[in-house]
C-alpha cells in the first residue's frame, strides 16, 4: 500500500470504539500536585520556564564504570576478595624492615592478578559504552522553530522539543504524540523492546492536533502538558495538555515510549515529554550489579579460617617470643642465650627491656612469614581455568547456530561454575521460548476435524512413548505420506490437507459451511494489506501474529483479502459453482474490538446482495454461550477436537455468525454510536454492553488452531531441565491467555494440572475502578490478591499427600501487590510449592523484582534467560544472566553473563558445560587448598 493511499485511511472507522474521545476522570484531577508536577513547554525547549525545571538531558548510559569511577570502584570490586585485601595489607608491610622478604616479591604477584582482572572488567564495560555510544548518537527529525525539521542526535534532545519519527524508527524519547500521516492521526507502534510483545499496538493523538501533518503546521505551535511525574509504569499516563486556551485530558493512548518502533506509518509528530533516565523504559532499568559466584564466596570464607589459624599461630609464637626475650641475659651489651639469631643487628626485636614491643613486632613477622597459607598462587590458577572454560563454551559446535552464525558467547568469566548449580530458572516468553511467529495449523469445520500438521509437543510426547514419527499423526489416524519435505515456505501457514487446498473444499459434504469459515477469517480482522507493486503479491500488517496467520490461512484456501478503505472490505473469492475468481465487496459497518474481558471480536458487514451479517470470533468460553437453539449442530464435535487442540498446545478460537434484520442493525447502531460518543467515566461499560447484546444468537462454524510456534527443541530442554530438579518460571508481558497456551505448548503446564489463577478481574474490583477511587480500588486489590494467595496455599497443602500438581498464573496487577513487603514472603512460599509458575503481563522491573525475591527467598542459584531490553533488569538482578541473541536487538546480549542463540543450548550449557566447569573448579580448589600448600 502506498503511502498516499494510506494517509486517506481513517482508522478510527475501522476500529470501532478502541481510539475514542479521552475524558477526564478523577485521575487528572491531581495534576499539578504531589507526583504530578511535571510541566512541558512544546515547541519552547530554551524558554525560561523550561530553563528553571532543569530536566535531565537524553544521554543514556548503561555502563557499570565511567571514566572517572573505573578506577576506585574496580580497585574497590578487586579487594572485595578477602585474599587480596590480604595481600594488600601484607604488600604494605612488605616494605617495612618487618618483611623477612623483598617487597616485590609480594607486590607484582598481586598486582598480576589485580591487573589482569580489572583488565577483563574494563573491556566488557568498554562493549557496553559501544552499544550506548550508537544508541545515543542515533539521528532524528527535530523542529528547529522556524517550521523546519533538521535531524539532531538523541542524547542532544531535551524536554519540549518536538520531533517527526518516520517509519521504522525507534523512538527517541517518551513523547506525547502529536499528528501522523493518518488523517485521524493514528499509528501503529511494536513494543517488542519494552514488553515483548510482537502485536502491534493502536496509538492515536488528540482531535485538536490531528490536523498538524506539515512541517510548516509547527512553525508557531504553542502547547503546555502536564503530567505524571516520571515512574515505572509502563501502562500508565496521566496528563494535561492545553492548547489555544482550552484543556484536554492524556492518557497512555496519546504516549509514545522510548525504545518503541513506528510501523506501518510513513511518519508522526511529538512532543518530548520525558528524556533520558527520566523515560519509562529507563525508569525500570537497574544499574549492573557486580556477581561473584558461590565458590569464590566460599573461598572468601576458608581464607576467613586460614587467617584466623595464621592469626593463631603468630600470636601463640609472638607470646613465647615475648617471654623468652624478657629472660634473655646481656652481658657487656650483647644478648647471651640467642647469639645464632644475630640479635646485635636489631635495636628492639630482642631488648629484653621493652620485650612487649618486640612480641608485637614478632606477630607482625610472622603474619608476613605465613603468607604461603594464603594460596594467591589459587586466585591465579582460577582464572587461567576460568579463561580456559570460557573458551570450551565459545568453542563448542554443540551450541553453535548455523542459520544466524551465532555461537555460544561466554561475556564473563566469573560464573562458569555457577552453571551447574541452577536452582531455579527465570524466563522471558516471546523471542526466548518462542520464534514470534503463529502458524495456522488445524481447523474443525462443521464439527470435522482438518489438518494434517504435528505440533512440537506431539512430537515430544511422541519421543517420551519412544514411538518416533515416522509417519505424521492425523486425527487419530496414521498417514503414509511423510510431510517433513514438504515444509511450507509461507510464513504463518502451515496447513496441510488434500480436502481443503486446492480448491477441493466446493466438494466436501458441507461446503457452504466451510465457504462461510473461511470468508468470516478473511473479514473479521483489522489488518492492514500491502500490495507489492511489481509483483501483485499481498501481505499483511496486523495487530498480532494469530490475525495475520489468519488472513493468510483464508487467502491459500482461496479467499483472498485485498483492500481495504474505511468503509469496505475486498476479498478475491473462490466461486464454488463456476470454480473462478471473482471479486466480493464487503461494506464495513461496525467493528467491536477484541479486548482481555469480551474475549471476542466482531465486525458487521453488508454483502453484495444487501444482507447484514454479524461474523464473530473469540475464546471457547464466551463463545458457545450465545449460540442459538439452532446453531448448536456441530457443537459436541467442535468441542471434542478443540480438547484434541489444546492437547497439541493449540491456541483456539470459535468462529461464529449471524444475521441481522434492518431493523434489529438499526437500533443497535443508535446504541453504539451514542455509548461511543459518551465521554463518561463508564464509556467503555456501554459499549461493552451494547455490543454484548447484538453478539447473541449466533450459529457456530467451527474453530481454528494455530500453533505459537516454539523454537527448535524447547519442549524436550524443558523436559530434561526438570529430570534434573530445576524449576522454570515464565515472566512475560503478554496477556494471561497467551501464557497460558504457550504454557501447554513447552510443556510447562500439562493437562490435569491444576491452576491457581490469581487475577483482579472480580466484579467487586471492576465496580470500583469505574468510581476512580484509587485508595479504595487499592485496599479492595490488596486484600483480594492476599484472599487469593491464602487460598492457593491451602490448597497446595491439602494436596501435599497426593501426587497432585499444580500450576500458579498471576498477572502484573495482582502481582505488584504479591510483591509488597508483607505479602511477598507468602506469595514466595505458594510459588516454590507449585510445579510451575507463569507471571503475565511483568512489567521489567517487576520481572527484575521477582528475580530478587527468588533470589534471596530461596538462598539458590538463579538464572535468567531473555532476549529484549525489557529482559535487561531480571538478567542483572538473577545470579546468571542468559542473553539470547535474537530478533530484539542485542540490549539482552549486551547485559547478559553468556549469550546464546536459541533456549534450546540451555540444556547444554547448563548439564554439561555448567556441571564440569564446577566440578573441575571445585576440584581443583580442594586440591590446592589440601595438598599444594603442604
Amino acid at each position: 500500500m502506498t503511502g498516499g493511499r494510506r494517509r486517506k485511511l481513517l482508522l478510527s472507522k475501522i476500529y470501532g470504539f478502541g481510539c475514542g474521545k479521552t475524558s477526564f476522570k478523577e485521575d487528572h484531577s491531581q495534576i499539578g500536585g504531589l507526583g504530578f508536577s511535571r510541566v512541558v513547554y512544546c515547541n519552547e525547549p530554551d524558554c525560561l520556564e523550561a530553563g528553571v525545571r532543569n530536566y535531565c538531558d537524553n544521554y543514556v548510559r548503561t555502563t557499570k564504570y565511567t571514566v572517572a569511577t573505573f578506577l576506585p570502584k574496580s580497585l574497590f570490586e578487586q579487594f572485595r576478595r578477602v585474599a587480596n585485601f590480604y595481600f594488600l595489607v601484607t604488600g604494605i608491610l612488605s616494605f617495612t624492615s618487618l618483611s623477612p622478604y623483598s617487597a616485590i616479591s609480594a607486590i607484582i604477584p598481586l598486582i598480576i592478578v589485580v591487573g589482569a582482572t580489572m583488565i577483563k572488567e574494563g573491556v566488557e564495560d568498554w562493549r557496553r559504552q559501544q552499544q550506548d555510544i550508537e544508541v545515543n548518537n542515533r539521528k532524528v527529525k527535530v523542529h528547529q522553530g522556524d517550521g523546519n525539521f533538521h535531524y539532531s542526535e538523541w542524547k542532544n534532545l531535551r524536554v519540549g522539543d518536538i520531533v517527526k519519527v518516520e517509519k521504522d524508527e525507534f523512538f527517541p524519547a517518551d513523547l506525547v504524540l502529536l499528528s501522523s500521516s493518518y488523517e485521524d492521526a493514528a499509528c501503529y507502534v511494536e513494543t517488542m523492546n519494552l514488553d515483548g510483545e510482537t502485536n502491534l499496538k493502536l496509538k492515536q493523538a488528540l482531535e485538536l492536533t490531528s490536523s498538524l501533518q506539515e512541517d510548516n503546521n509547527f512553525r508557531d505551535l504553542k502547547a503546555i502538558v502536564k503530567c505524571e511525574d516520571p515512574n515505572a509504569n509502563l501502562y500508565s499516563f496521566v496528563g494535561t495538555v492545553e492548547f489555544e486556551e482550552q484543556q484536554y485530558p492524556l492518557s497512555p493512548q496519546e504516549l509514545l515510549l522510548r525504545d518503541s518502533k513506528l510501523r506501518n506509518t510513513d511518519y508522526i509528530y511529538g512532543a518530548v515529554v520525558f528524556t533520558g533516565h527520566d523515560t519509562k523504559v529507563m525508569q525500570n532499568s537497574t544499574d549492573p550489579p557486580s556477581k561473584r559466584s558461590k565458590i569464590e564466596k566460599k573461598m572468601d570464607r576458608i581464607i576467613y579460617l586460614l587467617f584466623f589459624f595464621v592469626f593463631i599461630m603468630g600470636f601463640i609464637g609472638s607470646i613465647f617470643f615475648g617471654v623468652a626475650t624478657e629472660n634473655d641475659q646481656v652481658e657487656n651489651g650483647r644478648i647471651k642465650n640467642r647469639w645464632y639469631l644475630r640479635p646485635d643487628n636489631s635495636e628492639i626485636f630482642f631488648d629484653p627491656d621493652r620485650a612487649p614491643v618486640a612480641a608485637i613486632y614478632h606477630f607482625l613477622t610472622a603474619l608476613l612469614l605465613y603468607t604461603n597459607f594464603i594460596p594467591i598462587s589459587l586466585y591465579v590458577s582460577i582464572e587461567i581455568v576460568k579463561v580456559l572454560q570460557t573458551i570450551f563454551i565459545n568453542q563448542d559446535i554443540h551450541m553453535y547456530y548455523e542459520e544466524a552464525d551465532k555461537p555460544a558467547h561466554a561475556r564473563t568469566s566469573n560464573l562458569n561454575e555457577e552453571l551447574g548449580q541452577v536452582d531455579t530458572i527465570l524466563s522471558d516468553k516471546t523471542g526466548t521460548l518462542t520464534c514470534n511467529s503463529m502458524e495456522f495449523i488445524k481447523c474443525s469445520v462443521a464439527g470435522t476435524a482438518y489438518g494434517r500438521g504435528v505440533t512440537e509437543v506431539e512430537r515430544a510426547m511422541d519421543r517420551k512413548k519412544g514411538s518416533p514419527l515416522v509417519h505424521e499423526r492425523i486425527n487419530g489416524l496414521k498417514n503414509v505420506e511423510d510431510f517433513s519435505d514438504s515444509n511450507t515456505t509461507i510464513k504463518g501457514f502451515n496447513f496441510r490437507d488434500e480436502r481443503i487446498m486446492n480448491g477441493n473444499w466446493v466438494n466436501e459434504p458441507c461446503a457452504d459451511v466451510i465457504q462461510k469459515f473461511f470468508r468470516l477469517l478473511a473479514i473479521c480482522h483489522t489488518a492492514i494489506p500491502e500490495v507489492d507493486e511489481n509483483t501483485g503479491k499481498v501481505s499483511y500488517e496486523a495487530e498480532s501474529p494469530d490475525e495475520a496467520a489468519f488472513v493468510i490461512a483464508a487467502r491459500e484456501i482461496g479467499f483472498e483479502f485485498h483492500k481495504r478503505t474505511q468503509t469496505s472490505i475486498s476479498l478475491h473469492e473462490l466461486d464454488p459453482v463456476s470454480g473462478k475468481r471473482v471479486d466480493r465487496l464487503y461494506k464495513l459497518l461496525n467493528v467491536l474490538e477484541f479486548n482481555s474481558s469480551r474475549k471476542r471480536m466482531s465486525v458487521i458487514v453488508s454483502d453484495e446482495g444487501g444482507k447484514i451479517l454479524l461474523l464473530c470470533k473469540g475464546a471457547d468460553s464466551v463463545m458457545f454461550e450465545r449460540l442459538a437453539k439452532s446453531g448448536h449442530d456441530f457443537e459436541d464435535d467442535t468441542k471434542e477436537n478443540m480438547n484434541e487442540y489444546a492437547d497439541a498446545g493449540l491456541r483456539t478460537l470459535v468462529l461464529a455468525y449471524r444475521e441481522l434484520s434492518e431493523n434489529e442493525y438499526k437500533v443497535f447502531n443508535e446504541k453504539f454510536v451514542e455509548a461511543k460518543n459518551s465521554v463518561s467515566a463508564d464509556r467503555e461499560s456501554l459499549i461493552d454492553e451494547v455490543a454484548d447484546e447484538v453478539e447473541r444468537d449466533l450459529i457456530l462454524l467451527g474453530a481454528t488452531a494455530v500453533e505459537d510456534k516454539l523454537q527448535n527443541g524447547v519442549p524436550d530442554c524443558i523436559d530434561k531441565l526438570a529430570q534434573a530438579g530445576i524449576k522454570l518460571w515464565v515472566l512475560t508481558g503478554d496477556k494471561m491467555e497467551t501464557a497460558i497456551n504457550i504454557g501447554y505448548a513447552c510443556s510447562l503446564l500439562r493437562q490435569g494440572m491444576k491452576q491457581i489463577i490469581i487475577n483482579l478481574d472480580s466484579p467487586e474490583i471492576q465496580s470500583l475502578e469505574k468510581t476512580g477511587d484509587k485508595d479504595a480500588i487499592t485496599k479492595a486489590s490488596r486484600k483480594s490478591v492476599l484472599e487469593q494467595i491464602s487460598q492457593g496455599k491451602v490448597q497446595v497443602t491439602a494436596s501435599s499427600a497426593s501426587s497432585e500438581a499444580f500450576a500458579l498464573i498471576i498477572d502484573g496487577k495482582s502481582l505488584a501487590y504479591a510483591l509488597e513487603d508483607n505479602m511477598k514472603k507468602l506469595f514466595l512460599e505458594l510459588a516454590i510449592s507449585c510445579a510451575s509458575v507463569i507471571c503475565c503481563r511483568s512489567s521489567p522491573k517487576q520481572k527484575a523484582l521477582v528475580t530478587r525475591l527468588v533470589k534471596l527467598g530461596t538462598g539458590k542459584t538463579t538464572l535468567a534467560i531473555g532476549d529484549g531490553a525489557n529482559d535487561v533488569g531480571m538478567l542483572q538482578e538473577a545470579d546468571i544472566g542468559i542473553g539470547i541473541s535474537g530478533v530484539e536487538g542485542m540490549q539482552a546480549v549486551m547485559s547478559s553473563d553468556v549469550a546464546i542463540a536459541q533456549f534450546r543450548y540451555l540444556e547444554r550449557l547448563l548439564l554439561v558445560h555448567g556441571h564440569w566447569c564446577y566440578r573441575r573448579i571445585s576440584s581443583m580448589v580442594k586440591f590446592r587448598l589440601l595438598f599444594s600448600n603442604n
